[in-house]
Parts: structure tokens; C-alpha cells; sequence
């Protein structure tokens, strides 16, 4: 597959990269990645699982990360300050970077689609039902959370593994990477380190960009709690965790689940807060379920 770029994006007009997988017939199913990830996160071999269960995968790359637009001119995002209540050094919130989401369907021609959004991405895949509920078929929401403070939080240890002076070559970018994700990955699952290691260097390739990276962490700070919101959505919602994710507590899962009326809740024990090969065909298999449900409905006779 070849990525292709959107122009005029979304209201804030960017520029958008994307690829799209499977046959443009099928239901679309939008992948959103996390915090700092970009589309190829969402690896080609699980887009290649989708593209198997009759749907339409399409992955891209975020605002600030990869080779989407970059938000150089904004201002120095101030994380800590953030957390302390002044949002005076916050560019955007999980609302533009929905408007964006929503913004790249328009320019695919796409009424709606299917979102699934993984950690950061699945806020982000929140926020774009609460707010353009006529485009989102289906949520899937993994290791993800409410934006409750009191739930989702990280622990100690993932802290602690993402500490540091901050990485600029590419062989320190890969290290410090593999480091932390033998903290936070799935630990009942067999690690992949040469994978990792490749995924890594081909993302630092495409753009290196860690500032952009915390605009977007920022973002998800200023946004605020979506307990409330998320209990006004009536779709189908699948909301998918781990049960040993140390970077978002399960209990952010949890609480997504409860605050979606009849969302469906699994809890993967041994997974951490990443997607194991091993998991691809069932969380492929779930989704599909989850998009067929929305289908249907939507083709329902009144």
C-alpha cells in the first residue's frame, strides 16, 4: 500500500496522511492511534486481520506526529504546568483532534465509518462520537480511559520507566523505547524486541518530532473528564484493556464501559498496554462483530 495525503483538513485545515487497506466497498473501520504513535503503530499485519473479516482498514497518521501536519509555531507545551491547572501553553484539545478524524472521512467521501482508537486514540475516538455522533457507526475504545483523574492512572513503575533524559538519535530513541516497553508491554505474551526495534527505527525515519508528542499529551490533559458525554452516546461500543496495563490502569476501561449505556466490557488477562501479534485475530474477529451490529442496524427497514 501507498500513503496518500489529505489536504484542507478538518476545520483547522491540515494536512493529513493516511492508507487505506481492504476493499473501499467494505465498512471503513478508522484506526486512531495513541499519544506520539503514528499510523504505523497500527501494524500492516492487523490491518491485514481486519482486511480478513470483511472490513475496510484505514490507518493515519495524527496531527504532530509522522507526516501529517506539525504544530512547530505553537507554543512550548508546559506539561508539568498543565498538570497544575494553567492551560496557558495548550495548542489544541482531543476535540480539534477529533474535528480532524471526522475532517479526514469528509475527505474521503465517507458519511461515517467505524472507529477504533487505541490509548490517547481512543479519547480521541470518544470525543468524536460525543461530538459528530451522525459519523461514528461503532466505538472501540482499547487501553483507553474517561478522562476521570481518578481512574486510567499510570503506576509507579511505568513512571518511572518513562523517566529520563529525553532521546534524539535514532539509536537512543530505539533503546529508550525498548526499555520502557519492557515495563508497560504485555507480560503474558511473548515479546517481540526485533519487531519493536524495526517499528521503531522506521518511525524515527519518517519523522522525529517529541515535542509534538506532548502537545498531543497536553491535549488530553486540557480536555477535561468525559464520564457525563460518554453516557449519551447510543451506539455500539466495544471496550477493550488489559488486565496487567501499567501505563492506563484497567480501571479506566472499566469506567469507560460503565459509562457507555450498553457497552461491551473485555478484560484480556497478560495484556499490558500494547497489542500482542497473538491477539490480532480475536481483537479483529471482536471488532467485526461490533461493526456488524452497526451495520445491521443501519440497514434495519423502518
Amino acid at each position: 500500500m501507498n500513503a496518500e495525503k489529505a489536504l484542507n483538513v478538518g476545520p483547522s485545515g491540515i494536512e493529513v496522511v493516511y492508507e487505506r487497506f481492504g476493499d473501499p466497498e467494505a465498512p471503513p473501520v478508522l484506526l486512531v492511534m495513541g499519544a506520539g504513535g503514528q499510523m504505523i503503530a497500527w501494524h500492516e499485519g492487523f490491518c491485514a486481520e481486519l482486511v480478513a473479516q470483511g472490513l475496510q482498514a484505514i490507518r493515519f497518521d495524527n496531527r504532530d506526529v509522522g507526516l501529517s501536519t506539525h504544530f512547530h509555531d505553537a507554543p512550548v507545551p508546559d506539561l508539568p504546568a498543565v498538570l497544575a491547572g494553567d492551560l496557558s501553553s495548550v495548542s489544541y484539545t482531543l476535540s480539534d483532534m477529533a474535528g480532524d478524524t471526522v475532517g479526514l472521512l469528509d475527505a474521503l467521501g465517507l458519511d461515517s465509518a467505524h472507529l477504533v482508537g487505541a490509548s490517547m486514540g481512543g479519547m480521541i475516538a470518544q470525543t468524536a462520537a460525543i461530538e459528530h455522533p451522525g459519523r461514528v457507526g461503532s466505538l472501540t475504545s482499547i487501553m483507553s480511559s474517561t478522562g476521570d483523574g481518578s481512574v486510567g492512572q499510570p503506576h509507579p513503575e511505568a513512571l518511572a520507566a518513562l523517566a529520563g533524559p529525553p532521546a534524539t538519535t535514532r539509536e537512543e530513541v530505539i533503546e529508550q523505547w525498548v526499555r520502557a516497553s519492557r515495563v508497560v508491554r504485555s507480560p503474558g505474551f511473548e515479546p517481540d524486541e526485533a519487531t519493536l526495534r524495526e517499528r521503531v527505527g522506521l518511525a524515527y525515519d519518517r519523522s522525529f518530532d517529541p515535542t509534538g508528542m506532548i502537545r498531543q499529551a497536553v491535549a488530553v490533559v486540557a480536555s477535561g473528564d468525559r464520564t457525563a458525554l460518554l453516557g449519551s452516546l447510543d451506539l455500539p461500543a466495544l471496550i477493550v484493556h488489559g488486565a496487567d496495563d501499567v501505563l492506563c490502569d484497567v480501571s479506566g476501561g472499566r469506567a469507560t464501559a460503565d459509562a457507555i449505556p450498553g457497552a461491551e466490557l473485555v478484560v484480556i488477562d497478560g495484556m499490558g498496554h500494547d497489542l500482542p501479534r497473538a491477539l490480532w485475530p480475536g481483537l479483529a474477529a471482536r471488532i467485526a462483530a461490533v461493526v456488524q451490529r452497526a451495520e445491521s442496524v443501519t440497514r434495519s427497514p423502518l
